[in-house]
């Protein structure tokens, strides 16, 4: 999993490649438009760099509906588990 962090100025590069993006795959409703590919053009107009950090921490996603049922499962182990609070979980509620 990774978890992406940007300072502002990449929005302006985001917004065109997104437009470059919908003119080249507009009539292909599964194509997917990467963050991967934003970072490496970022990096080649040479605007900044990317920082990788490591953890040894287990990650999971949502990339369709039906993988909610297994990370809604994951999320509560790992409140049973203390290791996230019921909190999150409440707050997340609100939002599936």
């Amino acid at each position: 999993m990774n978890f992406w962090c940007f300072t502002p100025d990449v929005f302006d590069l985001s917004v065109a490649l997104f437009q470059d993006f919908l003119a080249n795959h507009i009539n292909e409703p599964k194509s997917e438009f990467f963050i991967p590919l934003v970072a490496d053009e970022f990096i080649k107009q040479g605007r900044g760099n990317i920082k990788a950090i490591t953890t040894s921490a287990q990650w999971f996603g949502v990339t369709y509906k039906d993988d909610k049922p297994v990370v809604q499962k994951c999320i509560n182990r790992l409140i049973q588990g203390k290791v996230y609070s019921a909190k999150l979980w409440q707050e997340e509620q609100m939002y599936c």
